[in-house]
């Protein structure tokens, strides 16, 4: 096992990985930007590097001053969170010719996996049923391969996720002008401008699945999570176990992650993501080789540590959870992730210092975040504060803690989305568990008029 581990991320993941290494008896190194000196990340670790000024780009993004930073402090591995570099094949190989582990998948699952388009194709190869779309990436007759498909379609980013370079085309006169657009925009996020076409499914649930496994093959594939309730292709709350899937779809939804595992030869845990229609048919959509932000529902209600998991395949290891009981899973779990955000203002970021920061507690709460009294909310970096995740033993009791817990949560000096939230358990579509990934879309109009 290692003894010390660089956690190569900041804020609420850093701390949620440093939680783990703790107990599991390893020291930890944090690095930190100079606007984050100050962050809680920082204060958790046994040792910190500062590694560049603050924006991203010059610090979490610099792959050499991160290797520095692991010779400096001697750590045998990485753990890369999620976001910044957690997705880089470039990174990860540059760890193994470094000789330091990285905690993920190898660069060639990364790059095979990590690119939709050619993670279709392994999907396919596993006879995993995939939304009608294009064989490949699209450079050329765009109206040719539209119409193969039928309109809506969706043109998609074929590297990168969170939302970037995704276009809906209900008509083929906004289809140049739309595939340029998407393109534009992931050659600016991702650097790659590469797209393909997919046929947009009508008010579709997303349903992911997470799994693990390790490298003598032994794999599990845990209950899924509902991550419908999105606002521009944003996660804003997830769910566990979904209200629309029962038992046999869980098992056919398992068995599909479990297939696209063992084809592309994965050594890791990961997240398979599917769209399913209101008949209960579920398509693959793409593969996620890194840990999620919405990890806490299946913790919650499986009592893994999937943290954990991946410092025990990347050492080497088996499995500590047991491939025989992957369906097994107790209660329910819903997360709500609260940002810096003034809704008000469509969601504009809210920066500042935070004055006051009174969080809720008792019985199955669990908050994961960096936030403090008194602390600056720097400007470099995502909006999310906390992630504030409520177990019950139903969902019905998991939406009354909710709606208890929100009600508890006091911040103020900044301004933050959860009144959003409050919204969204109160509502009588979300309380039958009738949402799709134009929920949020429908309730915010609703709320406008």
């Amino acid at each position: 096992m290692f003894k010390k581990i660089l956690v190569a991320n900041r804020g609420e993941i850093a701390i949620r990985v440093m939680r783990t290494l703790r107990e599991m008896g390893v020291r930890s190194v944090a690095v930190y930007s100079e606007a984050d000196r100050s962050c809680l990340h920082v204060r958790e670790a046994d040792e910190a590097v500062c590694i560049g000024p603050a924006p991203a780009r010059e610090s979490y993004l610099q792959i050499p001053a991160i290797l520095s930073a692991v010779r400096i402090t001697g750590a045998e591995a990485v753990h890369p969170g999620y976001g910044f570099l957690s997705e880089n094949a470039v990174f990860s190989a540059a760890c193994a010719k470094n000789g330091i582990v990285f905690i993920g998948p190898g660069p060639q699952a990364i790059e095979m996996l990590g690119h939709k388009s050619s993670a279709r194709k392994i999907a396919v190869k596993g006879g995993i049923p995939v939304t009608p779309g294009t064989k490949g990436c699209v450079s050329k007759n765009f109206l040719k391969e539209a119409e193969k498909i039928g309109f809506p379609i969706m043109i998609k980013a074929a590297a990168g996720g969170g939302g970037k370079g995704i276009r809906i085309v209900r008509e083929k006169e906004k289809l140049t002008h739309e595939f340029e657009m998407a393109s534009s925009e992931a050659a600016a996020a991702f650097g790659n401008g590469e797209v393909y076409f997919e046929k947009y499914l009508e008010r579709p649930r997303h349903i992911e699945v997470q799994f693990a496994r390790d490298s003598k093959g032994n794999v599990i594939a845990f209950p899924e999570r509902d991550c419908s309730i999105q606002r521009r292709h944003q996660k804003l709350l997830e769910e566990s176990p979904s209200p629309a899937v029962t038992q046999k779809l869980r098992d056919k939804l398992e068995e599909a992650a479990i297939r696209l595992a063992d084809t592309a030869g994965y050594v890791g845990v990961g997240t398979v993501e599917f769209l399913m229609d209101r008949q209960g048919k579920f398509y693959f959509m793409e593969v996620n080789t890194r840990l999620q932000v919405e990890h806490p529902v299946t913790e919650a209600i499986t009592m893994a540590d999937l943290v954990k998991e991946q410092v025990l395949i990347a050492a080497g290891e088996r499995l500590s959870s047991k491939p025989a009981k992957a369906s097994a899973f107790h209660g329910h779990a819903i997360e709500h992730r609260i940002n810096a955000e003034d809704f008000s203002k469509n969601f504009a970021p809210s920066m500042g210092r935070v004055e006051e920061w009174l969080v809720p507690g008792g019985p199955g709460i669990r908050l994961d975040t960096h936030m403090y009294q008194g602390y600056t909310l720097p400007v470099y970096y995502d909006s999310m504060l906390a992630k504030l995740i409520v177990w019950a033993p139903d969902r019905a009791a998991a939406i009354a803690r909710s709606r208890r817990a929100l009600g508890e949560f006091r911040v103020s000096g900044i301004s933050t989305t959860l009144d959003v939230h409050k919204m969204i358990v109160d509502n009588p579509e979300f309380q039958a568990g009738d949402v799709d990934t134009g929920f949020m879309e429908r309730l915010l109009k609703a709320d406008k008029e």
